[in-house]
Formats: structure tokens, sequence, C-alpha cells
């Protein structure tokens, strides 16, 4: 697929993020340029402490920009908001209420102005499309790891956000559930297409759901060390993409930047 070619949805201008220390300021990010566009899904990959997350974070507006800019569809972000549909490693619901409950939280508060049976209706439609028709008034504490993870995507998806941002969001899944999650969000990705960035360690999985992967050289100091776009036919099915002439030589780029870096 070739990048989306709609208006420019995200601008990470020169990001940096700064941490003072005893020892003297500690930069953990700098120089950070990403541009995304409209319906594009971008993956995020670098080691551990190169600053992925850190970079979703300031984007959703969780945490403070030391230097630079973000640009959400034309407007400086200064903290967080309902434009940003979030799903962290751990779905952090309520677990005495319900899924239903969990995800009408934030329908309520991004459509004050709706019935109630106009926000049952989003809810229960989000749900329905991550597989939890079936648990709609089970408790979020009742659910396992898996399903409750369907819970945050629903509700993620259910906030009809400008962007959606995803910390590996299938990180602490064991990986039948997780090639299981990975298939229902594209699902319901490809039908919102919704502007999506994700932050992952997994190669495949970064291919499998990606338009384009943004690598990041190490810490301290990080900043994008390279781009790779992945022009395979969407929608995509996990044996196709493994059987296309291009999936190793994808996977080798990405596993020698990762080695190099």
């Amino acid at each position: 697929m070739v990048v989306n070619e709609q208006k420019m949805m995200l601008n990470c201008i020169d990001l940096a993020k700064i941490y003072p220390s005893k020892k003297g300021d500690f930069t953990v990010l700098s120089d950070f340029n990403l541009k995304v566009s409209q319906g594009e899904f971008v993956s995020i990959i670098g080691h551990s402490g190169c600053g992925k997350s850190t970079v979703l974070s300031m984007i959703a507006g969780l945490n403070a920009i030391s230097r630079g800019g973000i640009v959400l569809d034309g407007k400086h972000i200064a903290g967080p908001g309902p434009d940003r549909g979030v799903v962290f490693q751990s779905p952090c619901l309520f677990p005495w209420m319900t899924a239903l409950e969990n995800v009408l939280l934030g329908v309520k508060k991004v459509f004050p102005h709706a019935t109630r049976q106009q926000t049952d209706d989003i809810a229960r439609y989000y749900l329905d499309k991550v597989g939890l028709s079936d648990a709609f008034h089970k408790r979020a504490g009742e659910l396992s790891n898996g399903m409750q993870q369907r819970v945050g995507i629903a509700r993620a998806f259910a906030l009809k956000p400008k962007i959606l941002l995803l910390d590996e969001p299938f990180g602490m899944l064991d990986s039948l559930t997780k090639s299981e999650l990975q298939e229902v969000l594209m699902e319901v990705w490809t039908k919102e297409k919704i502007t999506a960035i994700m932050v992952t360690h997994d190669v495949d999985e970064a291919i499998f759901l990606s338009d384009r992967v943004i690598m990041m050289t190490g810490g301290p100091f990080a900043k994008v060390g390279d781009v790779l776009s992945i022009h395979l036919e969407r929608p995509r099915e996990r044996k196709a993409v493994l059987a296309h002439p291009d999936y190793y030589d994808l996977r080798g780029h990405l596993i020698d930047f990762l080695e190099q870096h």
C-alpha cells in the first residue's frame, strides 16, 4: 500500500525529551521528526530505552514536551484529549464495572449530547466488533487478559479519535491470543481507517499491521534512524503476508537495523 496521499494528520517537529538529574540533564530523545498521513498505520520499533513509548506518551499529551512541537490535524497539542485514543500494554479498566460500562465512560464524555440509546449503541457496536458480544455485562475483573485488551481496543475506537495510539498493546499476551488480537485490530482498523501509531518490539507484528515502520536509534539522544515502507496489499491475511516474496527481505531489513543499533 502506498502511503496515504490525504492530508497530514500528525507532525512531530524536532521533538526532544530531557530529564533533569543530579549529574545533569539526560536527553532520552532528540530531534525526532515524523509526519503521518490521515488513515496511515505507522509502527515505531527500536530497543528498550530508545524513547518509543516516550514519543507516544508525548503525542497522547501525558508527557511534557521538552523541546519541539506536535501538531495534530493542524493544531498544536497541549495536553491529553479525546481526539487521541490510547491503548496501553495493560488495558487500565475499572475491574468492578462491566465491559459495556467501561466503554460507555469515554463515549459519554466524548458525545455529551447523545441520548442514552445512542451511546449504548456505539459501545455495543465496538464491543461486538472485537468479539465481545457475549460479554457486555461481565465485569472487567472477571475477564481474561486478552478479553480485557479487547475492551481496551473497543474503548479506543468508540471515542472516534483522530488518531489511535497503541503502546505495545499485545506485549503481555501469549502467542495465540496475541495473533488473534492482531487480527481483530486489523479488521476494525481496516473498516474505520483511523490514523494509527503503534509502539512494538515485534518485527513480525510491525510488518503485518503497518504501512510504514519507523526505526529508532538507541538512546540517549535517540531519533529516527530509518524508515521502511510496507507495500503489501490490504486487507491482509497472515498466511498471505508470510508467503509474500518480499516478506523476508522486509524482515531482514528491520532485524539488520536493530542488530546494528
